[in-house]
């Protein structure tokens, strides 16, 4: 092989075995360049497969975020809302008429009283506001009712002796006025024109009234 023998030259021989060589070289490239072309042009073609055929169309700002312009938020107002006035009440005036408000009405009483006796119970008128006031003490304003534990009514000062007067009285701020006021023993109803007698023993209250303002009860007890 290396040293080629026939009727032409060496060099010939020579040229040949190049010529084969390069040819074989020639071969055996095209063969590598071929597969790893057609190994690349396969997995190219597996990616595009996986691809989307066309162009996919991004959605526009305006559809994902809201526009900024259709976003309305609230305008300060150009001046503070007013808040809601209510009136003031009037400062009280000296020597102008006693309320209910500024008016303390108590009824006092023994506590006990025997049956048939004749006790006397209080009415004490009081200005509990902070200057002098007029209130109308007549007689016609003034009341004392008794009144039986299960609500019935015993007893009224007005109902038999109705009295009247004229008695306007100015109260000093803290001034208490006390009016004294006799029972007879008896019951008695508005017109007075039911049989009176003495009331059975029992608990009781009292409840008094000056014109339009009512006192709270005071307990009495008949023995």
């Amino acid at each position: 092989m290396l040293h080629p023998v026939g009727p032409l030259p060496a060099a010939v021989y020579w040229r040949r075995r190049l010529v084969v060589l390069v040819l074989l070289l020639a071969v055996v490239g095209g063969l590598t360049w071929g597969t790893v072309w057609l190994v690349d042009r396969q997995a190219g073609g597996g990616g595009t497969a996986a691809t989307p055929a066309g162009p996919t169309e991004l959605p526009a700002l305006d559809r994902v975020v809201p526009s900024v312009a259709a976003v309305r938020t609230p305008e300060a107002p150009s001046t503070p809302a007013a808040a809601p006035s209510t009136p003031a009440a009037a400062a009280p005036q000296a020597g102008g008429p006693c309320g209910d408000d500024v008016l303390v009405l108590e009824v006092r009483s023994p506590g006990q009283a025997a049956v048939g006796s004749k006790p006397t119970f209080q009415l004490a008128v009081g200005n509990a506001g902070a200057v002098p006031c007029v209130r109308a003490l007549d007689k016609e304003l003034q009341e004392l009712v008794l009144v039986s534990a299960g609500g019935d009514r015993v007893w009224g000062s007005n109902d038999c002796f109705p009295e009247s007067s004229d008695e306007p009285r100015t109260l000093a701020p803290g001034e208490v006025v006390v009016i004294p006021l006799v029972w007879g023993g008896l019951t008695s109803e508005p017109t007075c024109t039911a049989p009176r007698a003495a009331p059975a023993p029992g608990a009781y209250v009292l409840r008094g009234r000056l014109d339009t303002k009512v006192s709270a009860d005071a307990p009495l007890t008949l023995q």
